[in-house]
């Protein structure tokens, strides 16, 4: 391995007198929460608070020059364990993005917590502001034609009070739509003194417990759109002092945005963290996949995003490609589990010419040479309307007797919280209209899997549709209940999926519930899926959080409800946005590589391993490079598991397509499908081994591919990946970040001439 875990294997020593008392658990035969007794309620009641909404950070164009007479550096703490001040902070996060990003890491500008570093660790003889590894090899690709146009900048901090920091660039305003007064989500017209707890009734959390964007809740969204570059600056604000924690959490950071079309230095590589005081430019070109190959004179009027004005501006690349959801979330080396499930993550929709985020105008319902799929959104803005568009960030999270976020980092298996949330909130209730709504669900979990269905009061299911998976609309919608499963598949760590329901049929006053069916014992996957039988007539007592975890309120709508009927774009029918794709040629003669995820060989401590090729099991080392496509190629990767576990498998930059599941087609919601994510295990009707075909384009570098169940990953279940020009012989180096900056040390490229896959198509 590195000598990047070295920076932070203190950490687990100063986590265990504070988590060595949870030692029973909840049930005997269920360890949730992992290793640890039930979080307490404090008389909190299932759906007796309102779901919070995302909150926008807001983008603002790049300025045009280098100065700033008026601008600060990132507020310095007073004490080695504490973080800015809080209203210092909000001043400086208000200002301008300064000094501007530019192609090579900064290292003109120094860290300015330099000073307190140095009495809080050691003196430094160097650090730079930019904690990017510095050189070529993680400058900005292709940084003349994808100069970044709007910004945003962050502080990962602890958690604080909100005191309307984003209240002015929401694009809403508090003035449009149901952000409106009057309207179901207008909420006073600002976040100011919301607070970060699970429930009113549950105490506020420690600055030391939950590390967020801004340290404030709601959670936060990233509104964007293709053909306009972002510059991500995330400025790492977290205490200098490492074990100052709450027992669980690295000070360390890395971001990456699951799941885009981006360049590898600003993937989020789990070797490329940087320090508190630093910041990491991450530039997003927000171009579609094909840029280089497909649609190059920008013709394709269904190629592009919505200008503002009415119209579309059109860009180059496949149109096919067009992806929706994202999220983005830490990454670092051993301790992505432990960050992420802190607080660090937050949601990214794009939209574009097919995915406008605006009804009943131009829709593609009435006129099939119109782009825009009208799905539901609203009306008020040109583009991006919220209103009927809403983001759901599922995951299930613990807490200790005092109400403070509770972490179990010695369960190598998985972790599994006991209580279930929805947007940070314990079971909340989200007021709807009578008429449709697209959900776009993201499992945020550690290890849990979700399978979720909607029901009525007595449990009848409420029919509804997938329109996207893993972000990316697909070329069919596909009804759920549907000849092959009742509810929503096994939904991975890290898997989204967009649907489409419709509340007109119900009286106003209607409650409908979000239900999870997924039941597991311990982290290591799912054991089985529930009956909703059982879970309605509450005769089922096991799993904690199976059963009812959301409550619908149905409201009255008088409006028009303008959005596409997912219905007429079942298979059959109308397309919504076709799949790219290979030819017969292609798939015959691509490189085919096998990635089999399990335990063997690897030690007590580091347990999980892939085997590449058939080669043996090994854990992480970002020096090995286990794989290299070169760019332009089509590849088709096998992955697989034969343990008793489940492995939802992340492969990075490039969308793929499943073209063999267990040997034969795919379901229904994959065969339509570009995805990222591809869940494998031997339980709950999930698949043991996929077949994905994917295609190397734009850009190159350091990639990863890794099981999400973050646990695993943090535990060795995650390898590098380099996509290289044909013929290149040099192997990227691996960067060594430290307080006074970056070294890098020698690659060694693993990938082997790839290997034959029997019964492949």
């Amino acid at each position: 391995m590195s000598k990047a875990p070295r920076l932070v294997a203190q950490r687990t020593a100063a986590a265990l007198a504070i988590l060595g008392a949870c030692a029973s658990v909840a049930h005997a035969d269920f360890d949730i929460p992992t290793g640890a007794p039930s979080s307490p309620l404090f008389g909190a009641l299932p759906f007796s608070q309102e779901m919070p909404m995302f909150e926008e950070f807001g983008t603002k164009p790049v300025p045009t020059s280098n100065t700033c007479p008026t601008c600060v550096q990132l507020p310095q703490p007073t004490t080695c364990d504490g973080t800015p001040d809080t209203i210092a902070l909000d001043n400086f996060l208000k200002q301008t993005i300064y000094p501007l990003p530019q192609r090579t890491a900064n290292t003109s500008t120094q860290n300015p917590w330099a000073s307190k570093i140095g009495s809080c660790v050691y003196p430094l003889a160097q650090s730079a502001a930019e904690g990017r590894p510095t050189g070529e090899w993680f400058s900005h690709q292709r940084w003349g034609e994808f100069t970044p146009k709007v910004f945003v900048q962050t502080a990962q901090i602890g958690a604080r009070a909100n005191r309307g920091l984003r209240d002015t660039v929401q694009r809403h305003t508090y003035s449009n739509g149901e952000f409106a007064p009057g309207g179901l989500y207008y909420r006073g017209g600002t976040t100011s003194g919301a607070q970060v707890r699970f429930h009113p009734n549950m105490p506020v959390q420690s600055p030391k417990s939950i590390w967020t964007f801004d340290g404030t809740m709601p959670p936060k969204l990233l509104v964007a759109r293709y053909g306009e570059p972002i510059v991500f600056r995330h400025y790492n604000a977290l205490p200098i002092d490492y074990a100052a924690n709450n027992g669980f959490g690295a000070h360390t950071i890395t971001t990456h945005l699951h799941n885009g079309h981006t360049p590898a230095e600003s993937d989020g590589f789990t070797g490329a963290f940087y320090f508190p005081g630093q910041y990491y430019d991450y530039r997003w070109p927000m171009i579609l996949a094909g840029h280089d190959s497909i649609n190059t004179t920008a013709t394709d009027p269904r190629a592009g995003f919505p200008n503002g004005a009415g119209g579309i501006t059109r860009i180059r690349g496949d149109w096919r490609e067009t992806m929706s959801t994202l999220w983005f979330h830490d990454h670092m080396v051993d301790y992505t589990a432990q960050n992420v499930y802190k607080g660090n993550a937050a949601v990214m929709n794009i939209f574009s010419a097919v995915d406008r985020g605006k009804e009943g105008y131009l829709c593609n319902y009435t006129n099939a040479a119109n782009p825009n799929l009208c799905l539901p959104s609203g009306t008020s803005l040109d583009w991006g309307n919220r209103d009927y568009d809403v983001n759901l960030l599922v995951a299930d999270k613990a807490w200790d007797a005092s109400g403070q976020l509770y972490f179990n980092i010695f369960n190598l298996n998985g972790f599994l919280g006991d209580r279930a949330t929805v947007n940070w909130a314990y079971k909340p209730y989200m007021n709807v209209r009578a008429r449709r709504y697209r959900l776009r669900i993201l499992n945020g979990s550690v290890s849990r899997l979700w399978k979720f269905t909607i029901v009525t009061a007595n449990g009848t299911r409420v029919p509804f549709h997938m329109v996207a998976n893993d972000g990316n609309i697909m070329e069919h919608s596909v009804p759920f209940p549907n000849a092959e499963s009742q509810e929503l598949p096994g939904q991975g760590i890290g898997e989204r999926f967009d649907i489409v329901i419709d509340f007109k049929p119900f009286p106003v006053g209607t409650k409908l519930y979000l239900v999870n069916l997924m039941e597991h014992d311990d982290g290591r996957g799912p054991k089985e899926v529930v009956p909703l039988a059982s879970v309605m007539n509450n005769s089922y007592n096991g799993d904690p959080v199976v059963g009812k975890i959301m409550e619908f309120r149905v409201a009255a709508y008088t409006g028009i409800d303008r959005s596409m009927n997912p219905a007429d774009y079942v298979e059959g029918k109308k397309k919504m946005i076709p799949r790219p794709t290979f030819t017969a040629a292609e798939l015959a003669t691509a490189r085919k590589r096998t990635f089999e995820f399990g335990r063997s060989g690897n030690t007590d401590s580091m347990p999980w391993t892939i085997k590449t090729d058939g080669g043996q099991g090994l854990g992480t080392d970002i020096h090995r490079i286990d794989a290299a496509p070169n760019k332009g190629d089509v590849e088709i990767w096998r992955v697989s598991t034969d343990g008793g576990w489940a492995h939802p498998v992340h492969i990075h930059f490039e969308e793929g397509q499943i073209i063999g599941r267990d040997g034969g087609a795919p379901k229904i919601w994959e065969k339509w499908a570009r995805k990222d994510l591809y869940t494998i295990g031997n339980e709950a009707g999930l698949a043991r081994t996929f077949d994905i075909a994917l295609r190397f384009r734009e850009f190159m570098g350091t990639y990863m591919e890794h099981c999400h169940n973050t646990q695993h990953e943090d535990h060795r279940m995650l390898l590098r990946w380099d996509i290289k020009n044909p013929g290149q012989t040099i192997a990227i180096p691996a960067p060594i970040p430290t307080w006074e900056g970056t070294t890098y040390e020698p690659s060694h490229d693993n990938s082997g001439p790839g290997s034959s896959l029997a019964g492949s198509p």
